[in-house]
This record gives structure tokens, C-alpha cells and sequence, in this order.
């Protein structure tokens, strides 16, 4: 990636175990601010992993162990007494499928934010409007917002969690498959979203979808399995990899999602 630019989220010689098992090895990725870094590859690589060690939701997950680091700003984010809720804070998560909570929309908006720090109501109002605002679905709620969140579409959920995400002020948002559970329409959305919002946020993004790659990523990684644990195979601009690549495993992958 640019040599320019010093890393805002570095990511050295990570492994994740299982039982003895090793599911990622040695993994190197480095992102700078403003950049939408792609993961692709083959399912059961350890993608998902990879997304959720990033923020130490790996900790979550009985019997992973991890090793290696994962740097913000430099600092490791698995040093003792770092305060593991502030990193997730810090790099936020929109999960595969729309994760809502049976509680308005506007409590939808402003659950993470509440826990993290004291808010006065006009404090939580302006958030709420702001977060929703930035996900682009202020217009769609506003005259709703104390309406069951489970009453919206699935891609209202969908950018309803990227709204909740957004209002603890993340630097790097971890975008697991985000619209593979959406219909054409509110993928697009999404992508539209993910463009706009690299402009004050980092963005990583696993998915399958190739097209969408090359939509929205200004970086690709391709995570695929060797000697029966995942690896990065290959990391380049997004038009190189998928264009010039010469690595076998990222020419089957493409030929297979293509």
C-alpha cells in the first residue's frame, strides 16, 4: 500500500488457532486512512476471522487463540489493560446480517454510544439525526423514530446498523458481507454508502461479490487456504489483482466467482 502515508491499522504476523488447529497464518496488511481495503477468497478461508480479530472480537469466540499484533495509531490494541470495548469503539462492525435490537429505532441508533459515554437528551437526539443522516436513512425514519426497529426493510436494518456503528465515531469500520442478505437495490445503497463514508472513515470489506470489489475497494486482499490454514495470498491495488494477478490461487478463485 502507499508508502506515503504511515498505517492507521497494521496488522503484523497475526495467527489464529483452534484446538491446535491453525486457521490464519502469519498475516501482513497494513491500512492508511481514507483507503476501503477488499478481502476476497474462497469461503472457509478465514476471512470473518481475520475482520473480527482485527477489533478483538476474536476474544468472544471460546478457544481462539491469537498471536501476532494488530497495531491503531501504532499502539497494539491486545496490550494489557487496553480497554477492549474503546477498540471496538474505535473500529467498528457491520455483520452480515442486520443485527437489531428490540427497542426503537432511535434506541437502535444511540445503544453503543449511551454505554460508552454520558449523553444529555438534546445530545442524543442530534446524534441520533446525525448517525442516521450519514447512513442515509434520516429521510426514510424521521417522522418514525420511536417505531419497533424489526418494522423496517431488511436494508433499512442493515444501514439502521451502520447508523448505530457511525454514532461512536469509529476511525475503521470491519464490513462483514454487508449485503449479501440485500436485494439489488439496497446493495447498491451500501456501496453508495461505502464511498461516501471513506471520505472521514476506513473501511474493510469481505465479500464475494467481485463486481462489488472492483466498485468500491481501492485495495484488495486475497485470503485463500495453503497447507490447510488460511493466508494472504496476494495483496495489491484492486485493478492489479484482479487483472494481472499471476498467484494460481487467486486466478482459480476469480475463474470460480466469475
Amino acid at each position: 500500500m502507499s508508502s506515503s502515508s504511515a498505517p492507521l491499522l497494521d496488522v503484523q504476523n497475526l495467527n489464529v488457532r483452534t484446538s491446535g488447529r491453525l486457521l490464519l497464518r502469519n498475516v501482513n496488511l497494513q491500512l492508511t486512512s481514507g483507503q476501503v481495503l477488499g478481502i476476497i477468497g474462497p469461503s472457509g478461508a478465514g476471512k470473518s476471522t481475520l475482520l473480527r480479530a482485527m477489533n478483538r472480537l476474536t476474544d468472544l469466540i471460546p478457544g481462539l487463540q491469537v498471536t501476532g499484533e494488530v497495531r491503531l495509531h501504532g499502539a497494539s490494541i491486545n496490550a494489557p489493560g487496553v480497554d477492549v470495548n474503546a477498540i471496538r469503539a474505535r473500529i467498528g462492525m457491520l455483520f452480515q446480517q442486520p443485527v437489531v435490537f428490540p427497542a426503537s429505532i432511535a434506541e437502535n441508533v444511540i445503544f453503543g454510544a449511551k454505554r460508552l459515554r454520558r449523553l444529555s437528551r438534546s445530545e442524543q437526539r442530534s446524534l441520533v439525526e446525525e448517525s442516521l443522516r450519514e447512513a442515509a436513512l434520516w429521510g426514510e425514519v424521521c417522522d418514525r423514530l420511536n417505531a419497533p426497529a424489526q418494522s423496517l426493510s431488511v436494508g433499512q436494518q442493515q444501514r439502521l446498523c451502520l447508523a448505530r456503528t457511525l454514532a461512536v465515531k469509529p476511525e475503521v469500520i470491519l464490513m462483514d458481507e454487508p449485503t449479501s442478505a440485500l436485494d439489488p437495490k439496497s446493495t447498491q445503497a451500501i456501496e453508495d454508502l461505502i464511498l461516501r463514508l471513506k471520505e472521514r472513515h476506513t473501511i474493510v470489506l469481505v465479500t464475494h461479490n467481485v463486481a462489488q470489489a472492483r466498485r468500491v475497494t481501492d485495495w484488495l486482499a486475497c485470503v485463500c487456504v495453503r497447507d490447510d490454514a488460511g493466508e494472504v495470498v496476494e495483496s495489491a491495488c484492486c485493478d492489479s489483482l484482479l487483472n494481472e494477478s499471476t498467484c494460481r490461487e487467486v486466478i482459480e478463485y476469480l475463474e470460480h466467482a466469475n
